[in-house]
């Protein structure tokens, strides 16, 4: 059976940016949206339920920091990627923005190869994961990625996109140590740039999100999922 066209959405306020990046996509084969603004991207999400949504983080009437966000608390948009266009180079910046959801950013000026190169990237991921589908059961804790969920003796606990990408990895495979380069490449790929920092703030947020210790920071190496 052929293979479903990828639709990505492309926000932002400035026209040339959506030419330019629209036509190399189209020309890669994905099927290819555009909009404006914050409220539109929004709407379009919503109408278009993209695989993919490329937001500009300076635009009108909403940022793509807040369309994220907004996006991120509706669960058909749980599983959505998200890469953020920015012309902020601060970590502090980046960092927030794969916080609040984002799987990717780049930079501008933008390179459409460089741009495509992340696009596939993240789909090859994406297929990646989507190939481990089994529900990981350890003691009172249930991992589902499938449905994205995890419950504690039974109650749902609500983790963000990387947050729950993270704790799938370590959780894989209970007892065993992985590095924080091995995180970075497996969670975030080797062509996103991120920091240790990072991975320290995620692995924070599973902790007090699940209110338990069920990951243990093996220092100067990396994390660990206790068995």
């Amino acid at each position: 059976m052929e293979a479903k066209v990828k639709r990505i959405l492309i926000a932002d306020d400035e026209p040339d940016i959506l030419e330019i990046v629209g036509y190399n996509l189209t020309k890669e084969g994905y099927e290819v949206f555009t909009a404006k603004d914050g409220n539109e991207a929004i709407e379009q999400a919503k109408k278009l339920n993209p695989d993919l949504i490329i937001l500009d983080i300076m635009m009108p009437k909403k940022t793509g920091m807040e369309v994220c966000a907004i996006l991120r608390t509706q669960p058909m948009f749980e599983k959505t990627m998200i890469i953020f266009l920015t012309a902020l180079s601060d970590e502090a910046s980046q960092i927030k923005g794969l916080e609040i959801g984002a799987d990717d950013y780049v930079n501008k000026p933008i390179s459409p190869k460089v741009l495509i190169s992340r696009v596939n990237a993240l789909f090859r991921r994406a297929n990646n994961h989507a190939s481990d589908s089994k529900t990981i059961i350890i003691d009172n804790i249930s991992i589902d990625p499938v449905k994205f969920m995890v419950t504690i003796d039974g109650n749902d606990v609500v983790l963000a996109k990387k947050e729950f990408e993270l704790l799938h990895l370590l959780a894989s495979r209970p007892g065993r140590v992985f590095l924080r380069n091995e995180i970075l490449s497996q969670v975030w790929g080797n062509e996103v740039i991120v920091g240790d920092r990072t991975i320290d703030v995620h692995i924070r947020k599973i902790r007090q999100k699940m209110g338990i210790e069920c990951i243990t920071t093996v220092k100067g190496v990396g994390y660990k999922f206790d068995q």
